[in-house]
């Protein structure tokens, strides 16, 4: 599983970069540039989740081996 959650956030941090240049700052809410703010700021909540996750996993463990 931690392998798992590795990856994902490799490829969302992968997608953040590649959506970044694809931004037009002169106008960041119009065309492409829109989807890759939203793609952004998927990718970012992928990587909340996966940070989340393994939190969980790391109390599970501990509270396993209290008892």
């Amino acid at each position: 599983m931690r392998i798992f959650t590795i990856i994902l956030s490799f490829i969302a941090i992968g997608l953040i970069i590649l959506n970044a240049t694809k931004i037009d700052l002169s106008h960041p809410f119009e065309g492409e540039s829109i989807i890759a703010l939203i793609t952004i700021v998927a990718s970012l909540c992928a990587i909340s989740l996966m940070a989340i996750l393994r939190i969980s996993k790391r109390i599970e463990q501990k509270t396993k081996e209290k008892n």
